[in-house]
């Protein structure tokens, strides 16, 4: 694969045809949930071969049922072979640009697809009608014949009139970098809350691409528009368009109202977390960082572990016991990307406000990446539009097994200059440094815990070991009569032993004065 850096050339554009495109514009919503069933027809594999994500995806295509919303477009719509296009604008190094394209490579793979060429643009501003400038859409349209790929994908996102003046140039799809990322989620989605955040994202991108089937199609018309001829010279009435767009916004209401039920039912369980006391740890971090492995590797779970972006979209709630006796649980969250698709963070608010929310955020970073510092930028300005960026955070380095040890050092030192806090250093594979995390998360959160001393009968024994399984006991002695204790227990510990402490625990700090 070879990378073609080009500067504009405005002396050979070539108007673009205004015909109907041959393939349409974006994918339509699938494996998310939708009302219509999916199809999907799988061919035999050759026994013991090994084949990549694209030859399978070219393999096994997912068919749209007749029922579904249309766009007028094919419902077949597999991308094998893509022509990926990085525009490099002011402010943009080509470190930055390659990086972000080696990304959109990731995934793609991931999508199913194999990458045949990358073209890298330099511009002072992005074309209004075709974002890379008529002259290199030509280009680009002998490219893809070329190379005989069947869509070409944009590092950047595309308002719906340049995708469309787009297509109808190129003569194939033109996809963005949203797409990609929503046609990910469709694959991975399958809790059903995640399907319905996953659907609504998609019906969010799709609605102002909606298309009709061109003349064919009667248009509404009346009064001036038809002429006006006024009554009798209407069209026969609406357009599959307009059907389409009615049906998707019925869709999307009610995909609404479903997540506002899950959203009732997680704050209920928060509610019930909350009574009890229970602090909550959730895990955020880039796509791919290591935040499932690292759950498993604290908790014992056995959540999916795979080495592609998007592995994990629902989030996942896991106990995990302190050594100061308290319980905390862990949340996995989805993980956040560079130019992460507002629709998707809209969609996904139901679940991201968890994090919001946490009385501690692990923010997990991929120690071996080369660009584990973006990363960490980009997981930022995700925090902030969801309003975490204030949790309290403790920042993890992980893969270290698989990082340069000086590098890894070089990068706590700064994280620790800029940001203000000390990195743990860990590895979810070996288990090296999750002892020291441990501890951390311990110092890090708020402890309700109340210090009591007293003298229990041995005929409440059950107090002692109640003491012993929701605390620390610092002192414990046996007498003739009881058992003295000293002990950092909760609230409803304290409160159990209350009538045999020697001081209230719960009694208010006297002031100046009443000394």
């Amino acid at each position: 694969m070879t990378t073609r850096r080009t500067e504009e050339n405005p002396l050979s554009a070539e108007t673009p045809s205004r015909r109907q495109p041959v393939t349409g514009d974006a994918m339509e919503p699938r494996g998310s949930g939708t009302d219509a069933d999916t199809a999907v027809t799988t061919l035999d594999l050759d026994d013991g071969a090994a084949v990549s994500r694209a030859e399978a995806r070219r393999r096994s295509r997912d068919v749209i049922g007749d029922d579904a919303p249309r766009e007028g477009v094919d419902i077949i719509r597999p991308v094998e072979r893509a022509v990926i296009v990085g525009v490099q604008l002011p402010g943009v190094t080509s470190a930055d640009l390659e990086a972000s394209l080696d990304e959109l490579t990731a995934l793609l793979d991931t999508a199913g697809a194999e990458v045949a060429e990358r073209v890298i643009q330099r511009r002072s501003s992005p074309d209004p009608g075709t974002f890379i400038g008529r002259g290199k859409v030509a280009e680009l349209r002998e490219l893809v014949q070329v190379v005989g790929a069947d869509a070409v994908v944009f590092d950047d996102d595309l308002t719906p009139a340049q995708q469309r003046t787009l297509e109808e140039a190129i003569k194939q799809k033109v996809l963005d970098r949203t797409i990609v990322i929503l046609d990910i989620f469709a694959q991975h989605a399958t809790s059903k809350e995640g399907k319905a955040q996953v659907e609504l994202a998609q019906l969010l991108y799709l609605l102002p691409r909606l298309r009709g089937w061109g003349e064919a199609l009667s248009r509404q018309a009346g009064g001036r528009v038809a002429g006006g001829a006024g009554i009798g010279g209407r069209g026969p009435g609406e357009t599959q368009l307009e059907v389409d767009r009615r049906r998707i916004m019925r869709r999307m209401s009610k995909l609404r109202r479903d997540l506002e039920d899950y959203r009732r039912i997680r704050a209920t369980k928060a509610a019930e977390r909350d009574r009890r006391q229970v602090q909550e740890v959730a895990l955020v971090g880039y796509t791919n960082a290591g935040k499932s492995s690292l759950l498993n590797r604290l908790t014992g779970a056995e959540v999916l572990v795979e080495d592609r972006l998007f592995a994990t979209l629902d989030p996942t709630v896991r106990r995990l016991p302190l050594d100061d006796g308290r319980d905390i649980v862990l949340t996995d969250t989805v993980g956040f990307v560079r130019k992460l698709p507002h629709g998707l963070v809209e969609a996904f608010t139901s679940t991201l406000e968890g994090s919001a929310s946490a009385d501690l955020l692990l923010h997990v970073v991929d120690a071996a990446h080369p660009e584990a510092e973006a990363q960490i930028v980009a997981v930022q300005e995700v925090l902030a539009e969801i309003g975490a960026d204030q949790r309290p955070q403790q920042l993890v380095l992980n893969k270290i097994d698989a990082a340069d040890p000086e590098a890894v050092a070089s990068l706590a030192r700064r994280i620790e200059v800029e940001l203000g806090q000390e990195p743990v250093a860990v590895s979810a594979v070996t288990g090296e440094g999750v002892t020291t995390l441990i501890e951390r998360i311990t110092a890090r959160l708020p402890s309700q815990r109340y210090r009591v001393e007293g003298h229990v009968p041995y005929a409440r024994q059950d107090l002692v070991a109640m003491a012993h399984r929701r605390g620390e006991v610092l002192v414990e002695e046996h007498t003739d009569t009881g058992t003295r204790l000293t002990a950092d227990v909760d609230e409803d510990t304290a409160l159990e032993l209350r009538d045999f402490l020697a001081t209230d625990p719960f009694a208010a700090e006297p002031q100046a004065w009443e000394r």
